[in-house]
């Protein structure tokens, strides 16, 4: 933009705004952020504030609107989810100091941060109970690598990452924001922002240098062995946050390196399907997450999240987790004792991580103290109980006493927001700001008090100590005291300053200090208790690798302990995990529509078995049965069983003996894609295809109508294939729910499939579900009788059955089911008969029409009675 002939206000905006071209500018003016020009107007509209005017530029209007600074948090939220980016100006002095340069002087004013969706930090923007990841996608010669961090809480995790692993890994993490280098072509659907940065901030050298000084190390290899693709990941992190945060980094926690094998694999499509944490809607509500939360924290919240997310593969972390878990629920005292506790547990991280970005306040001063009170109530209850699990957590709780004592004795009960309101120092910390809060709040107690002081001294009962904008405080007597107020030895104490018609004016040395005091005690105040934050501040961040292991034993403790009490409460079971490749569960249940039929009323759900354990070759249930008998329930509650027991939980099972699933693959439901112009049936065999290229012998995969998106006999050949091919070469443990009953021949050919089918009821001419699965296999699918449940016409749903009974009929008599179906009578919807005329009205009917009931006694209703019969004949 031309910044010729402008104001010099308007040339600094544009001066600042050249270098922010693709964020929206809040420009700090007094108690507002203004936004002008194209700014203005797309945030007006975003915003749906008003959108006015301010003088001109080049001839044209310029468009202005503007946010209050006290509420701006709400529209940078809005903002932020509609896709905006935000620079924040603000002034860097006040208008006095602008006023020293020049009369005509503008307020110095740059950008201290750039708000983006995965480097928010502040309460009101983010879930408490979700991360807010910023992730970075770095590829460099053969390797590649994913990086991600919350600088919300501290995290900072890389993984080795080919580029086919992406869209999986960003489905269980859930990134707000991807950082990719510029020109990388990335399609997601409902995935993260993406934001490109230039080939330098991926260098990986430079980003060695970058960390190394972050942590203040040498070498990074003392956190681990990283590849240059990993380091070259996490130096973007670093060196957008230096960019986001303008140099005020945040307080990241040293790298952890995460084992790809060291978790369940879970691809995009199967997260989708089995509404993990999120419904198929996008909401929690509807999700396991939604059903089994029971954390009290917002840590324990998070964490249970990622533990649904990427349950472990590590038998031995698992089964300790099940200890855990085990011996909370048999303690059920302890247990509440445990939960009283961490209800009263704030958000340790975040408030740290607030405090370490200088964005906190008083209040984060107070949640790191009250985290620390807590922590100590937990290491008293839980000192010396429970397996190793839980002892080690309790070790991470202790050790903060010494600053824990310090919060204590600085701050007031119940703190203010912010620093510069002040009153946040408990009395009694510091005698400087307790004599200055006397001064600012007692200062008339306090000069009353010199008075009384000062006459007794001089023996003058009249004399007053007085107040002018000329002389500030002053001693005042009469004429008459004068000679005496100026002779030894009060003329020692007391200074002439002023002598007017009947009074004499004296001031002291100490007066004089107390004024300047009195007028000066507001902001010294102010300065003192600032001055206690920052070092309140320091000392706590000087504690925050140790709080941080707080805050992650905490969490470890909540979430074992809501498991425990979810086990207990929904009658849930100690799962049996293994090395081997069994799984079976005993009257298995699905959580979610547990819960879903138990809030409709007395609904019971139909629990079942399921036996899929594996030897030499593959475990495949191929499930026939009628739509809405409940396949897909039961194929996704066995997935769920599997993925909640390696998660660490019980299950909502009599018994489970599951081996350990190495991946977990979800090919239910239809739907298309037709931004990438893809069907029903090719989204299906995009999804089936993944599966039988990527399925190992100790995977668990679930399949709902395999082929039904395309004819008949096409798609029963693609089902047929598919099951041998998952039986031959993935050799997994699978459940496979078909319509085609042919395929049920298949479980007299290979030795791994078993058939079952799930059990209805004909009642006439009508389906019963019982929900009860068994061995063995349909005969049919039920569906003219589903249909005739959904409400198609009478007309529909009986010629439907003709045409299946001639089909059958004609499969029978070896292919003649062309011929039958052309005999069949054309189709004809009965027309509806025309209302019959209305008979004549009987005697019957005209004695009735003259009866008044209300006018009848017992005896005459009687009598009509009698009356009628006999008309009727009868």
């Amino acid at each position: 933009m031309n910044t010729e002939n402008v104001t010099p206000m308007m040339a600094q905006y544009l001066d600042i705004k050249s270098r922010h071209r693709d964020a929206l500018l809040f420009y700090r003016m007094g108690d507002f952020y203004e936004m002008f020009f194209e700014d203005a107007v797309n945030a007006a509209a975003a915003l749906d504030i008003a959108l006015t005017k301010r003088g001109k530029h080049m001839g044209e209007d310029i468009a202005m609107c503007g946010v209050p600074y006290h509420a701006a948090e709400g529209y940078l939220l809005t903002l932020i989810r509609k896709g905006f980016r935000v620079a924040i100006a603000e002034q860097m002095e006040n208008p006095a100091e602008a006023k020293k340069r020049g009369a005509k002087s503008v307020v110095a004013r740059d950008v201290v941060r750039l708000v983006t969706p995965g480097t928010l930090t502040e309460d009101t923007l983010l879930d408490a109970r979700r991360h807010n990841y910023l992730a970075a996608f770095s590829e460099v010669r053969d390797e590649s690598a994913l990086a991600w961090c919350d600088i919300s809480t501290g995290e900072l995790r890389v993984m080795p990452c080919p580029p086919t692993r992406l869209g999986p890994e960003l489905a269980r993490l859930s990134p707000k924001e991807l950082l990719v280098i510029d020109g990388f072509d990335l399609a997601l659907d409902d995935g993260p922002a993406l934001t490109q940065l230039a080939r330098s901030s991926f260098d990986s050298a430079g980003a060695e240098r970058k960390l190394a000084g972050l942590f203040g190390v040498a070498s990074l290899e003392g956190f681990g062995q990283f590849d240059r693709a990993e380091v070259s990941a996490m130096g973007a992190l670093v060196d957008y946050l230096d960019l986001t945060q303008r140099g005020n980094l945040p307080m990241l926690r040293p790298p952890v390196k995460e084992d790809p094998g060291g978790l369940v694999q879970i691809d995009t499509s199967t997260r989708r399907n089995l509404e993990i944490t999120t419904s198929l809607s996008g909401a929690k509500d509807g999700s396991l997450l939604a059903v089994v939360d029971r954390t009290l924290t917002a840590g324990g919240g998070r964490l249970l999240e990622r533990r649904l997310s990427a349950p472990s593969r590590d038998l031995s972390l698992i089964q300790s987790r099940l200890e855990a878990v085990g011996f909370l629920q048999e303690q059920s005292r302890f247990r509440a004792d445990l939960r009283d506790a961490l209800r009263r547990c704030p958000d340790i991280d975040r408030a740290l991580s607030r405090l370490a970005l200088d964005r906190g306040g008083p209040r984060d001063l107070a949640a790191i103290r009250s985290g620390l009170e807590q922590a100590q109530a937990l290491s008293r209850t839980s000192a010396g109980k429970g397996p190793d699990l839980l002892q080690q957590a309790t070790a991470e709780l202790t050790g903060h006493e010494d600053l824990h004592a310090l919060l204590d004795a600085a701050l007031v009960a119940e703190p203010p927001i912010l620093a510069r309101d002040g009153g946040f120092i408990a009395s009694g910390y510091d005698s400087e700001l307790d004599e200055a809060r006397q001064l600012r709040d007692e200062g008339r107690a306090v000069i009353a008090a010199m008075q009384a002081e000062y006459a007794q001294l001089s023996g003058i009962s009249s004399l007053k100590i007085k107040h002018n904008n000329v002389l500030g405080y002053f001693v005042d007597v009469t004429t008459t005291h004068a000679e005496k107020m100026q002779s030894a030895p009060l003329s020692e104490t007391f200074i002439h300053r002023q002598t007017t018609a009947g009074q004499v004016r004296f001031t002291t040395v100490r007066l004089s200090e107390m004024e300047t005091k009195i007028l000066n005690a507001g902001n010294l105040t102010l300065e003192i208790e600032k001055r206690h934050f920052a070092s309140l501040r320091q000392h706590i961040l000087d504690h925050a690798a140790a709080l941080s292991n707080t805050a992650r034993a905490i969490a470890e403790i909540d979430l074992n302990a809501s498991f425990a009490d979810l086990a207990a409460e929904e009658g849930w079971t100690a799962p049996i995990v293994d090395n081997s490749r069994a799984f079976n569960i005993h009257d298995g249940r699905h959580p979610v529509v547990e819960r879903a039929l138990r809030k409709q009323g007395n609904t019971q759900f139909v629990a079942n078995d399921c036996d899929l354990t594996a030897k030499d070759t593959a475990a495949i249930w191929l499930l026939t049965g009628p739509n809405m008998a409940g396949k897909s329930t039961f194929l996704r509650q066995n997935a769920l069983i599997a993925l909640l027991a390696q998660a660490g939980s019980f299950v909502p099972a009599k018994s489970a003996h599951i081996g350990l699933v190495s991946q977990l693959f979800s090919r239910v439901g239809a739907s298309d894609d037709l931004a990438r112009g893809r069907s029903t049936f090719m989204v299906e065999m995009v999804e089936t295809a993944a599966i039988l290229h990527q399925a190992d012998d100790r995977a668990l995969v679930i399949l709902d109508e395999i082929g039904r998106g395309t004819a008949t006999y096409d798609g029963l050949s693609i089902a047929w294939a598919t099951l041998e091919y998952l039986h031959d070469k993935n050799q997994c443990r699978a459940l496979f729910a078909t319509h085609y009953h042919e395929m049920t021949s298949l479980a007299d050919k290979l030795a791994g499939v078993e058939n079952a089918t799930v059990s209805v009821k004909e009642w006439e001419g009508d389906v019963i579900f019982l929900h009860e699965v068994k061995k063995g296999a349909a005969d049919r699918s039920y569906g003219v009788q589903v249909a005739k449940l959904a409400g198609l016409p009478d007309a529909v749903t009986d010629r439907a059955k003709l045409v299946l009974e001639a089909l059958e009929k004609g499969e029978r008599e070896g292919g003649k089911q062309k011929t039958l179906i052309d005999d069949l009578p054309l189709f004809r919807v009965a027309q509806p008969a025309p209302p019959e005329k209305p008979a004549k009205n009987s005697k019957v009917e005209n004695r009735i029409r003259e009866v008044l009931p209300d006018q009848l006694t017992p005896m005459e209703a009687l009598s009509l009675i009698y009356e009628l019969k006999a008309q009727l004949g009868g």
